[in-house]
């Protein structure tokens, strides 16, 4: 048996047939859907919301953060949340299942207004900084205490050692919300691969990125900077292929643990979970045990820790206990076994 700290997922959508996005969502969903987490070794999350209009937007996070503030393991377990969109790049490829008449410029006001009625802040907003004129968005973002991320943009080198250096932190599922054809070398991929100034997290489930790829990839970002992430769904947690709900939106998870929506090429987040990943890049002799647990623990709290120093925000103690298989036996959050 091997011991360690607890995973920490700062992207995850839903999870066991749970959707976080859902306006109905309750304590007892949010409840269900951590206790699931648990036995894959999560003790952290970011619940994490997708590109949606204002209101619906707003019917979601009070939904969201009303569930987990009034749930048994919302106050051990969610510290805040992780918003993906709406500042994201429309054009097809980048979007991914984002709905495109969704998507709108950079506005500070809407995050402030959206986190006004949370007990929880938002911790991590992912947007395209093209849009961002002279980075006003992302500067405000960083001097109100959230890890500001790239993702689903097409930012190219020089603006991404631009937004580097104002406190852009990290790329959100790099290799991925980017279309399958780019210039061979001139791309967003190659820009935020090459900024050392910068992390990124990666979803290592083999169908986000082929295994030898990732490999190529963490070599070039480097395991200290690189984090594992799931970008997981309610089809996450369970291993029936079939129909589950997201964002709104009906989509398909099928055997192989593909989840897209029926009929569109665009993936739409994973069936993944973070001790799957794991195992993932392990057993594909990508890295070793000890670097992966790295990236899906020392490195997310790495990037976060400015965030959580701002709202005053302490990480729980924990650990989980590994079997000779790499399977989850047991968690522990602040001395009190949740899982066994």
């Amino acid at each position: 048996m091997t011991i360690t700290d607890g995973l920490f997922d700062i992207q995850v959508n839903g999870f066991a047939g749970i959707d976080f996005n859902n306006k109905n969502i309750t304590a007892e969903a949010v409840d269900y859907a951590l206790e699931a987490m648990l036995k894959t070794g999560v003790t952290s999350c970011l619940p994490t919301l997708i590109t949606a209009s204002a209101s619906v937007l707003t019917e979601r996070f009070q939904a969201l953060d009303k569930a987990v503030s009034t749930s048994r393991l919302g106050e051990l377990m969610v510290p805040g949340y992780h918003l993906e969109g709406p500042f994201i790049n429309p054009k097809c490829g980048y979007a991914g299942c984002h709905p495109p008449s969704d998507i709108i410029k950079p506005d500070i006001q809407l995050v402030a207004n959206l986190e006004s009625m949370l007990t929880r802040p938002i911790l991590l907003v992912t947007y395209a900084p093209e849009f961002d004129q002279n980075f006003q968005f992302a500067k405000q973002l960083v001097n109100t205490g959230k890890c500001v991320a790239v993702g689903h943009s097409n930012i190219n080198f020089s603006q991404m050692d631009e937004a580097a250096k104002i406190g852009i932190c990290m790329s959100t599922h790099l290799g991925n919300g980017i279309p399958q054809q780019l210039h061979k070398l001139d791309n967003t991929l190659q820009a935020q691969l090459s900024c050392d100034a910068i992390g990124a997290s990666f979803i290592a489930d083999g169908i986000h990125i082929p295994f030898p790829a990732l490999k190529n990839l963490l070599r070039a970002k480097t395991i200290t900077r690189s984090i594992l992430v799931t970008d997981a769904v309610s089809a996450a947690g369970s291993v029936k292929a079939g129909n589950y709900q997201f964002a709104s939106m009906s989509i398909e998870r099928t055997e192989d643990g593909t989840v897209r929506v029926p009929g569109e090429a665009n993936l739409a987040g994973s069936s993944l979970t973070l001790d799957q990943a794991i195992r993932n890049v392990v057993h594909n002799q990508i890295v070793s045990f000890d670097d992966a647990i790295r990236m899906a623990t020392v490195n997310p709290r790495h990037y976060l820790q400015p965030a959580f120093a701002f709202h005053g925000i302490t990480s729980p103690i924990t650990t989980i206990t590994w079997d000779e298989q790499l399977n989850v036996i047991h968690s522990v959050i602040n001395e009190e076994l949740v899982y066994e």
